[in-house]
């Protein structure tokens, strides 16, 4: 996404010149010609996706001293039937004024359960990394032993979950980094 200088007059002599992203262009560019637009109405003439269009309208209207827009109602929420207009007491002491886009700060559930997959991904090769480490230095270890060192190693990065330990253990057995003993089948033998 690219941005844009915009040359702007607020009230009767406050002229800036605002650098925007492109799709905050887009919006201000509506209020050319109308003094008053409503959330829909900028949907419809701008086609920006909707997540999008609402971040680029809290870092207009929401930000403060960066609020070239006013919203009514004032909130930092955008709804459908908030209407905007052009900000006539916007100052600033600077000539150049860059409005920054607000950050999505949250993430929708399956967005969320998505990272949270990738991140326990990751994860994987961390813990059976370890697991062997532990294996490697020690050759015989209980279940319960290995969930501990484990998660000792670890835990400056993150607290592994001992049920993910115990499918990574099932793992390197299945791959014969590991094996169970024959006579006790709480102790895991490592396998050279």
């Amino acid at each position: 996404m690219g941005t844009a200088d915009l040359k702007a007059t607020f009230g009767k002599n406050q002229k800036h010149e605002l650098n925007v992203s492109t799709y905050q262009m887009c919006i201000l560019m509506l209020f050319n010609s109308s003094d008053r637009l409503t959330y829909k109405e900028i949907e419809q003439a701008t086609e920006i996706p909707a997540p999008d269009l609402k971040r680029c309208l809290q870092s207009l209207a929401c930000v403060k001293g960066k609020n070239v827009l006013i919203k009514d109602p004032m909130s930092k929420d955008i709804a459908e039937d908030d209407s905007f207009n052009v900000n006539d007491k916007f100052s600033s002491k600077f000539f150049k004024v860059k409005i920054g886009t607000v950050v999505a700060q949250k993430e929708s559930e399956p967005e969320k359960q998505e990272t949270r997959q990738r991140v326990d991904e990751d994860r994987k090769p961390q813990i059976e990394a370890a697991i062997v480490r532990i294996m490697k230095s020690r050759r015989v270890l209980d279940h319960n032993n290995i969930v501990a060192e484990v998660t000792k190693q670890l835990q400056s990065r993150f607290l592994p979950n001992p049920v993910v330990i115990k499918k990574r253990i099932e793992s390197l057995i299945e791959r014969e980094f590991l094996e169970r003993d024959k006579a006790d089948r709480k102790l895991y033998r490592y396998l050279a």
